[in-house]
């Protein structure tokens, strides 16, 4: 009858069809969950139906002996050596089945919908927390080499501009003196006054990429080498008109300066002229 449930061993063995472990389960464990289980070693779920074999009856060692109506009457006389029947050997020993020894204990399978899938290992946490140390790192690059970012790949500096006025920080034009530097310097009287000279000057930007006006250095010197005065020019004091201060001195370009000085109790015969920033960034 449909109705009727499968009757099954109080226990047995089956065996796992994936890593051929063989396990102990008992009846009610395979009538409450239709057979289906969980093999603890390899974590995969079967039908332990097919394979169940249930446990073989354990011998009954308590035999009962037959008993002997007559006994068996001593005679007075031992009987005679040649007439002696032979002994009788002892009996052999019965092999007693030890259980199986249980390779790992199954689990029981709660839902078959479930069963085929095995365990998860939850592992986004620690992708997320790597993708945000990712970022983190992008973030500190992009603060510490944001000017040279900007100079060499001039399509990010607008992005560079917004982070960097969520940081309270600027994207200054690069201050490579390595790069920038004064091909010629000169310094002509005036012959109409006195005390008037001119310094003319030629700055060369050699990068490939923009780079701000540095500082100029002038040291006016005596005839003994020695320093009479000193004065520093910035670019608002030498950039002509036609050039911007926010634009910088463009790659590969050159630039002519050329300031009147006033010299007035000074009598200088030398000088030295020297570029220099006053800060990076």
């Amino acid at each position: 009858m449909s109705g009727m449930k499968n009757s099954y061993p109080g226990s047995g063995t089956t065996l796992c069809p994936h890593c051929g472990a063989r396990f102990k389960i008992t009846g009610a464990q395979l009538e409450a969950h239709h057979g289906m289980v969980r093999c603890g070693h390899c974590l995969q779920a079967f039908d332990t139906r097919p394979n169940f074999a249930p446990e073989p009856e354990q011998l009954d060692l308590h035999l009962e002996l037959p008993i002997l109506d007559e006994l068996v009457a001593q005679t007075e006389q031992p009987p005679a050596e040649e007439s002696r029947a032979p002994e009788t050997p002892p009996p052999a020993r019965i092999a007693v089945l030890k259980p199986m020894t249980l390779a790992e204990q199954v689990v029981i399978v709660q839902d078959r919908d479930d069963s085929e899938s095995r365990p998860e290992h939850h592992t986004w946490p620690w992708a997320m927390a790597a993708l945000l140390l990712l970022l983190a790192l992008l973030a500190q690059a992009a603060y510490f080499f944001r000017v040279d970012l900007a100079a060499r790949l001039p399509g990010l500096k607008p992005a560079l501009l917004g982070y960097c006025r969520l940081l309270k920080c600027s994207v200054p034009l690069p201050k490579k003196t390595d790069l920038i530097g004064i091909e010629s310097s000169d310094l002509e009287a005036d012959p109409a006054h006195a005390n008037q000279i001119t310094l003319n000057a030629l700055l060369r930007n050699r990068a490939v990429y923009a780079q701000a006006f540095p500082n100029l250095e002038l040291t006016l010197n005596d005839s003994q080498d020695k320093p009479l005065a000193r004065r520093i020019f910035r670019p608002a004091d030498y950039l002509p008109v036609t050039e911007s201060e926010t634009t910088g001195l463009l790659p590969n370009r050159e630039l002519g300066i050329r300031l009147r000085l006033n010299t007035t109790g000074l009598r200088p015969m030398g000088y030295r002229l020297v570029l220099f920033y006053p800060n990076n960034y």
